[in-house]
């Protein structure tokens, strides 16, 4: 089977465009269709629908479409383990992340990612809501808690440390809680759907919760960045990771709140994919720059901005 014929299906199926999809490969629009032609004539089916007006995938290409996405993996993990990997690695990559993670640390990285892969797609599915990786149909996402999924692999790409944190204005009103028990007479923003965490003194021992056991959070959001500006506006205490906040905190916008507690869960940042035989190209190229760019050296751990106290 040509898999190059191959390669230019699945950027079709992608783009829903035959020419559009020639045009990436450096196929003038005629060829591109008769590359696809004898691709359906080799399978004994027609792949795609065709009309003037647009294309669209047949029955026969949907179920075609995820064995051809392997057959270029294959071959992509092939050409890597003989040293011959592909500069133009092309298609689609679905990433699902946290919104507030990809504006503030993903997004401006982008352009060079793109230039470095001009034949590659990225569709970014954004939430700080937690998706299904598999029903999905993502390629990728990134996540802060360990995974226990068998059907995944992880690969760490940072840290993630959180704090408890409020504005000047808000400690300056309701004063400054000096001990996790006093949390109980303060207002709290809560991320929705997120469990208690444990507070602990430095020395390791348990010392109450995040929020306090029978305590209700005055806000519960599922968007840490508006948890993060709701706190800015001295809307309460928040608890959030370092990645969040620490040009807050540089600023002073946003202080930390009980420094002599930590919140210690284990939680970092993980890079998770399918487990499968192979890695794909596509996905490999995305994990290796975002360890380049964010892992080796994060942002907030590089201008240890934890900050002080109020």
């Amino acid at each position: 089977m040509d898999t190059n014929g191959v390669r230019l299906f699945v950027l079709a199926a992608d783009l829903l465009n035959i020419s559009a999809a020639g045009r990436q490969l450096g196929l003038a629009p005629a060829v591109a269709s008769a590359r696809l032609a004898k691709l359906e004539h080799q399978i004994g089916a027609d792949l795609l629908h065709r009309s003037t007006r647009k294309v669209s995938l047949s029955l026969e290409g949907m179920e075609f479409l995820p064995f051809a996405r392997e057959i270029l993996a294959q071959e992509d993990a092939a050409n890597a383990a003989l040293g011959n990997g592909r500069m133009d690695v092309s298609g689609t990559l679905r990433f699902a992340a946290s919104s507030t993670f990809v504006q503030l640390h993903i997004a401006p990285i982008l352009p060079e990612f793109l230039d470095r892969h001009p034949l590659l797609h990225l569709d970014l599915k954004l939430s700080d809501t937690q998706m299904d990786l598999i029903e999905g149909g993502f390629d990728l996402a990134l996540r802060n808690y360990a995974i226990r999924d068998s059907s995944l692999r992880a690969r760490k790409l940072a840290d993630d440390q959180r704090i408890l944190c409020a504005s000047p204005d808000y400690l300056a009103r309701h004063g400054t809680p000096t001990s996790a028990a006093d949390l109980v007479d303060h207002q709290l923003i809560g991320f929705s759907n997120g469990p208690p965490r444990t507070l602990s003194t430095k020395a390791g021992e348990p010392s109450g919760s995040f929020p306090p056991v029978g305590s209700k959070p005055r806000i519960i959001c599922d968007d840490g960045a508006s948890m993060r500006l709701a706190a800015r506006a001295g809307a309460g205490i928040a608890m959030s990771s370092v990645w969040s906040l620490y040009q807050d905190i540089q600023e002073g916008s946003l202080v930390r709140v009980l420094p002599d507690y930590e919140i210690d869960d284990g939680s970092a940042i993980w890079l998770v994919y399918p487990k499968s035989n192979v890695l794909t190209a596509k996905v490999r190229v995305f994990i290796d720059y975002l360890a380049e760019k964010i892992g080796k050296s994060p942002d907030w751990e590089r201008l240890g901005t934890i900050g002080p106290a109020t």
